[in-house]
């Protein structure tokens, strides 16, 4: 990849003293791991909207559909002036090509899922944080995540997988695409959408099958909108076991019975939560660079990110 990898992320999740009590909430995760390969584009709503730091603490209350951003103890409304903000932001961040954005948990502008909306003194539902909302309505594709959300394995591998996948598409925009360029680029991504959405990969390949019926950049809009909703679709570990079955259908005839035999039980191990996804998929490797199949050596699936990352070693 050539250009810088960008995710927006709640500038406190980078270690930036400017929560409403003057502290922070560095996730080392994100910084010394994630962080060696994206670029992070940080964001306070709070303070780049005028708020001063510290400053008294706020929650949304009243319609969890439309909710009014309210100081706790002088009661002063900041709706209009958050709204108005994130109005200006959104296009601002239409420049920075963003790959994802990572929001932080509960704040009532950031938090992307469950924030508390508070109505007659008590909790009553739970929405999301004005600039959050705002990021998800006018960047519907884009892969969002809260931090806290991260900590879960299954979760982290989803998101960061979105977010390369975008990265890679983002490039392949950027080289002057053509109707052959998204023929190579949809079959190299075909075993990771067989792993996410077997359906959305059949959707794609009718699309890219119809490709000169349409206007290349009506076909690039409606590939993108089916390459990303299909890779929010969580890779189960029965879809999985699927393309690893399929991999080893490729050079089946070159094993001997032994080498199949133990393929056919690491596989199984997978499919029965034993081993990390890593572990077959590590043999696979190492058959498909011995018999030099090249058209499996192009498949997105094999490295969709970093190994460094460990995305694929948790079962």
């Amino acid at each position: 990849m050539t250009t810088a990898l960008k995710i927006g992320i709640s500038s406190c999740l980078l270690g930036e003293k400017v929560r409403y009590d003057g502290g922070h909430k560095h996730d080392r995760y994100l910084t010394d791991t994630l962080g060696k390969f994206v670029t992070f584009v940080p964001v306070c709503p709070e303070v780049e909207c005028g708020m001063p730091v510290p400053r008294e603490a706020m929650r949304l209350e009243g319609d969890p559909d439309a909710p009014r951003l309210m100081t706790r103890q002088t009661r002063i409304d900041k709706t209009d002036q958050m709204l108005a903000y994130c109005a200006r932001k959104v296009r601002e961040l239409e420049g920075e090509e963003l790959c994802g954005f990572i929001f932080k948990k509960g704040s009532p502008s950031s938090g992307l899922y469950r924030v508390k909306v508070y109505a007659g003194g008590g909790a009553v539902r739970s929405g999301s944080g004005l600039f959050a909302a705002a990021v998800a309505r006018h960047f519907p594709l884009l892969p969002l995540e809260e931090e806290g959300r991260l900590t879960d394995p299954g979760l982290r591998e989803n998101f960061i997988e979105r977010v390369f996948s975008r990265h890679r598409w983002l490039e392949f925009l950027a080289g002057k695409p053509t109707l052959g360029g998204l023929v190579e680029f949809h079959t190299s991504c075909k075993l990771l959408m067989m792993a996410h959405s077997p359906q959305a990969y059949r959707e794609m390949g009718g699309l890219v099958a119809r490709g000169r019926e349409l206007p290349l950049p009506e076909l690039l809009r409606r590939y993108e909108e089916l390459y990303m909703k299909g890779l929010a679709l969580h890779a189960t570990t029965k879809k999985n076991t699927n393309v690893l079955q399929h991999i080893m259908g490729y050079f089946k005839r070159q094993l001997s019975p032994r080498e199949k035999q133990e393929l056919l039980e690491v596989i199984g191990q997978y499919h029965d939560r034993l081993v990390p996804l890593v572990v077959p998929l590590t043999l696979l490797r190492h058959y498909i660079a011995i018999y030099d199949q090249a058209y499996l050596q192009r498949q997105v699936y094999l490295a969709p990110h970093p190994a460094e990352l460990m995305l694929r070693n948790h079962v």
